[in-house]
């Protein structure tokens, strides 16, 4: 009688165990599809950034290994910012839940599991991650790179043809051939501005190179509307916040190329989405940017600061460290007027290739007299593998191989606000302007 409940309770558990195991062996379908949707399809799919599509089992299934590597190393999804500091609605990083499932699902054979399982596919817009634009803005026609050599920066202008003034709620910049294009900046040219005024529609132009004025240096605004760079997606701000685009304004497109052996044509554009109604806060973009500092040879942990002071209260929207090859590090910090300081922003491993743009979950405020500092470490030294030469002083240039150290950022006001008092400017030296 015990002999037969013992092998009755065990043919039960036989036949119980392998159900417990299945669902306890997470599939593509019901559990990995929903993660890649949140975290790496924005990327991953055709015509983006990542050279291969997760859209479906079939194409993620050979990289499975791949993934399990990158998602352990966190090497992806790419995110620099170190989690003790701030909190930014565009973070990408995995939760341990979600490295622990991926881990799963691959360490089990990476099953695909019942197809009737799957999320709803995500309505990506072919061609732009915002959506469908309410205005493009490209090159008139498309511009030859030739197949070699050092390339200066060109400055095109482009015509917005706008007959009413608009608020941008979001932007995107879509080079026309990601092989050939470093970075893209969208200024604005507003219809009073004179810059560039001699110049046609659609030229290549390369301004004279003419030493930065001291008066140039103190100014923090910059009139960039929206940005290309490695691993950027596009620009969107909170609802009531907007940038200002005037009647009659233009676009000026500063694009670098860079040779790959290869020639070739580019058209990039550049996508707007509207916002419906006014916004409470103007989104200006500003920069704490050093133009003097000096990179000793072979330095292998160099630090450079830079900072700005705040004439008004504004609102703080999102952050962007830049650098170039020898970056190492970088860091935000806020002094308020009460002498306490916080840390807005800390990017431990900085990385050429993933210049993020740290976008604030909830926008903060910072009284007037607060002072944004930026603290920035390079490494020039023959253990930086992508050091181009240590043997050299490295000083501020626009080439890759020269550096840069700037800190961008994004500030909110109210929209009547005078530009001129957001940032407290030093006067330049006496003789210069």
């Amino acid at each position: 009688m015990h002999w037969t409940v013992h092998r009755n309770t065990f043919l039960a558990l036989a036949v119980i165990a392998p159900g417990l195991l299945a669902a306890d062996r997470p599939t593509f379908s019901k559990d990995v599809a929903p993660i890649l949707q949140k975290r790496c399809q924005q990327c991953h799919r055709p015509g983006e950034v990542a050279p291969m599509p997760f859209l479906t089992y079939q194409q993620t299934r050979p990289w499975a290994k791949a993934i399990r590597s990158a998602v352990l190393s966190g090497k992806m999804p790419p995110w620099f910012a170190d989690p003790h500091f701030g909190k930014f609605s565009n973070d990408l990083s995995l939760v341990q839940r979600e490295i622990d499932t991926l881990v799963k699902w691959i360490d089990g054979g990476a099953p695909e599991g019942d197809p009737k399982d799957l999320p709803r596919p995500v309505a990506f817009e072919d061609g732009w991650n915002i959506g469908k634009p309410d205005l493009v803005v490209e090159l008139p026609r498309p511009l030859p790179v030739p197949a070699t050599g050092t390339l200066d920066i060109v400055y095109i202008v482009v015509p917005c043809n706008l007959k009413e003034d608009r608020w941008v709620q979001m932007a995107e910049i879509r080079p026309g051939n990601r092989a050939l294009v470093h970075h893209v900046n969208a200024f604005v040219r507003g219809p009073d501005s004179p810059a560039m005024r001699k110049q046609a529609y659609g030229g290549p132009y390369i301004p004279p190179k003419l030493p930065v004025t001291a008066a140039q240096k103190a100014q923090p605004i910059s009139d960039v509307l929206v940005d290309y760079v490695p691993g950027r997606i596009s620009k969107s701000w909170h609802p009531g916040q907007a940038k200002f685009l005037a009647a009659g304004s233009d676009l000026i497109l500063q694009i670098h190329y860079q040779t790959n052996g290869k020639a070739g044509t580019d058209r990039t554009k550049v996508g707007l989405v509207f916002a419906r109604t006014p916004p409470r806060e103007r989104v200006i973009s500003a920069v704490a940017k050093n133009w003097d500092f000096e990179i000793p040879a072979g330095a292998a942990d160099h630090e450079v600061h830079s900072g700005v002071e705040l004439a008004t209260d504004v609102t703080l929207v999102s952050l962007q460290p830049h650098m170039h090859y020898r970056g190492r590090s970088y860091e935000y910090k806020a002094i308020y007027p009460s002498g306490e300081s916080e840390v807005l922003l800390k990017v431990p491993n900085w990385d050429f290739n993933w210049q993020m743009t740290y976008a604030l979950a909830e926008p903060k405020v910072l009284p007037r007299g607060t002072r944004i500092e930026c603290t920035a470490h390079y490494d020039n030294s023959a253990n930086n593998p992508f050091n181009p030469d240590p043997a050299k002083v490295i000083t501020y240039g626009e080439q890759t191989w020269d550096e840069m150290m700037s800190g961008w950022m994004e500030v909110a006001v109210e929209p009547g606000h005078d530009l001129k008092k957001i940032f407290v400017l030093k006067p330049p030296p006496a003789g210069e302007n």
